[in-house]
């Protein structure tokens, strides 16, 4: 139980982490994450921190996959947690 703990903690702070580092890429035209990386990382229990990134650095926040899409996905995990706990 703790390793899943720590591992939900350092998946959202690199995904947070990861939304600041790409806003500051695309202010200086630089190389981008691309988008298909974010969703991998936000499929992969990261989407809180993605979520509070893109509000926290005002990124991707235009994008309709984005605005719907990290919500969706926020939405599934926890219905995929709550079926989970049901089950043990």
């Amino acid at each position: 139980m703790r390793f899943i703990v720590y591992y939900l903690i350092l998946i959202n702070l690199y995904a947070f982490f990861i939304m600041y580092f790409d806003k500051i890429k695309s202010r200086k035209g630089k190389w981008r994450v691309p988008e298909s990386r974010l969703f991998i990382i936000a499929s992969i229990f990261g989407s809180i921190g993605i979520y509070f990134g893109m509000y926290a650095f005002r990124h991707k926040t235009k994008h309709k996959k984005f605005t719907v899409g990290i919500p969706a996905i926020i939405i599934a995990q926890i219905f995929i947690t709550f079926k989970i706990i049901g089950k043990i």
